[in-house]
């Protein structure tokens, strides 16, 4: 995907030679959401940061990043579909020349909303779902959804848009993937992602219960591969494995402040969507700074570009510039030291402690405490006891 071939120049920003310009944009546009996921990607306490950038704040915001350099622009949240103004963002960032992406859980996405986006010129709609089921798809996202997703599905192609699906997979879900990949086929997806949850944030705090074993992992991609021989070229099939299982750390966001600029709902702007947590760093408000000094000057853009800052074993490694040392929310949340090599690194002096989860996900489960669903009461109640 790339940009409109008719986008404007962008304007001229005063640039450094060692860091490239950003590729793409994520408007995080608002923390509401509909569902409760037990594994959602938002941090525990976005309930703390309610106060959310205005319309012109955005569209000054997508002015910026094209001036930068950005190409793609990914609308999220939360739900995106729950700001009244996602209409005129998308068409902002159309006449700049950006390839646009709404990312949704489809929940508000009826006729007259759908067809105001295509005439806004939505380029891309990403729609997830969280199981094949209603009985399993209204459990993991606490709501009674699953028909209004149905829904959904069919006004995206009603428009011509590409089906482009997505579940997030754990093991509550993972034993139904050949019956997802039905419901996709069913729903006529051109693009069936399934991704494995990646150890933050919500699904960080539900990990004990959402954490499949091996065989499980082994199982649904040997399904998974089945069913691309099935299919052929009538639609992609994408299996996104969990950071556990590997025994080299991906290369996060490709690279911290290299690609993506997260801009979150109250104008908090991060190299990735859970770089907030981090300690002792601080991360510009576009309230306060203008999105080339954010991504040039800021401290928090900058604390792990290149390799100045990383330590043994990763200094030395030859396939430093493979991984960039992994992912530093993961090295704070697994280590307590966002500066350490990612744990799943298997030469991690941490990465005993991957292994430790992977051997209680095999074990008989005994779980002790029941999953916390996302919501702002309980957001509020976790952020006091933290």
């Amino acid at each position: 995907m790339s940009a409109v071939a008719d986008a404007k120049a962008p304007a001229l920003v005063e640039r450094r030679p060692d860091v490239g310009a950003p590729f793409w944009l994520l408007a995080e546009l608002t923390y509401r959401c509909p569902l409760h996921c037990a594994f959602c990607y938002n941090p525990v306490d976005f309930a703390r940061h309610e106060d959310e950038l205005s319309t012109d704040d955005w569209l000054r915001v997508l002015r910026e990043g094209r001036e930068l350099g950005a190409v793609q622009c990914g609308f999220s949240g939360g739900e995106p579909l729950q700001r009244k103004d996602l209409e005129i963002l998308v068409a902002e960032a159309r006449r700049l020349g950006y390839y646009t992406n709404l990312i949704t859980s489809g929940i508000g996405l009826d006729e007259q909303r759908i067809v105001a986006l295509k005439q806004a010129g939505l380029d891309h709609i990403q729609l997830s779902f969280q199981d094949s089921t209603r009985e399993v798809n209204d459990f993991l996202s606490s709501t009674r959804t699953f028909d209004l997703k149905r829904k959904a599905a069919g006004l995206i192609k009603s428009q011509d848009y590409p089906m482009v699906m997505n579940c997030v997979i754990h093991r509550l879900n993972i034993d139904h993937v050949e019956r997802i990949i039905e419901l996709a086929v069913e729903l006529d997806a051109d693009y069936l992602e399934l991704a494995n949850v990646q150890y933050y944030a919500w699904a960080q705090l539900n990990r004990e219960q959402l954490m499949p074993t091996r065989e499980q992992l082994q199982r649904a991609e040997a399904i998974t591969n089945q069913w691309r021989e099935k299919l052929g070229n009538k639609m992609k099939l994408l299996f996104v494995v969990p950071d556990y299982y590997e025994t080299r750390p991906k290369k996060c966001m490709n690279g911290w402040g290299n690609v993506f600029l997260t801009v979150t709902p109250d104008g908090t702007a991060v190299p990735c969507h859970t770089a907030r947590m981090l300690p002792g760093l601080a991360f510009p408000n576009v309230r306060d700074m203008s999105l080339s000094d954010v991504w040039y000057r800021s401290e928090g853009f900058n604390r792990y570009r290149g390799d100045g800052w990383m330590q043994e074993p990763c200094r030395s490694c030859p396939e430093k510039e493979k991984d960039h040392g992994g992912c530093r929310c993961q090295a704070f949340m697994l280590a307590q030291d966002p500066a350490a090599a990612d744990p799943v690194c298997d030469k991690s002096a941490h990465h005993h402690l991957i292994q430790q989860a992977i051997e209680a996900a095999a074990r008989p489960r005994v779980i002790e405490k029941p999953l916390v669903f996302r919501g702002p009461k309980e957001s509020r109640a976790l952020d006091r006891a933290f």
